[in-house]
């Protein structure tokens, strides 16, 4: 049985209330994995503000959604794989062949964006330790910048915080992202959860 707590208004600690409140009114429900991290105001207030960082990068917002998918494909979040897939697809209008490609781990029809996801799950894969990769050389040679490359760790940094939230608490997939729902296959990640 899963110990952790899926909270709503009415039982998350109060400090957790206002980012509750702000995504029910926004969403018209609030996700389960906020509702999970609510038990942790600070884990939850970290996952919004990251996500409003990255908003403000100069990645655009299909980029975005290109580093957070290759990031939870890579660790094998479910979760977010179909959260991200549904906001990519619904609000952001990804391209239908670059999620599934996405998606499925294979390359993105598109050179730049395949760039993009490959030196992203490089720097998971790794670590961070990709400096002289060829990873690093074919973003570079596909027209990202420095800036870019560190706006890539700070995407890596937020979905790293809610693929590890969602492994440790088991969140179950919202009906609202069922659409979008994705199974972990054996080749998709760097580690893979024990049987």
């Amino acid at each position: 049985m899963n110990p952790f707590k899926l909270h709503n208004l009415a039982t998350a600690p109060v400090e957790a209330t206002p980012i509750l409140h702000a995504a029910e009114k926004g969403l018209g429900f609030i996700p389960n994995l906020y509702a999970h991290l609510a038990e942790a105001p600070v884990a939850l207030e970290a996952y919004k503000d990251l996500g409003a960082l990255l908003e403000k990068s100069t990645l655009s917002p299909t980029e975005q959604q290109v580093v957070l998918i290759a990031v939870s494909v890579k660790n094998n979040c479910a979760y977010c794989v179909a959260a991200h897939s549904f906001l990519a697809r619904n609000m952001v209008k990804v391209p239908d062949n670059i999620l599934a490609a996405l998606r499925s781990g294979q390359p993105l029809p598109d050179v730049k964006l395949n760039a993009l996801a490959t030196f992203t799950k490089a720097v998971v894969r790794e670590r961070g330790w990709v400096s002289g990769s060829q990873e690093l050389n074919d973003f570079f040679s596909a027209g990202y910048t420095q800036r870019n490359a560190l706006e890539v760790v700070l995407g890596v940094t937020m979905k790293t915080l809610s693929n590890y939230a969602n492994h440790l608490t088991d969140t179950p997939l919202d009906v609202a992202f069922a659409s979008e729902a994705w199974e972990i296959s054996e080749d998709s990640g760097c580690c893979q959860k024990a049987a």
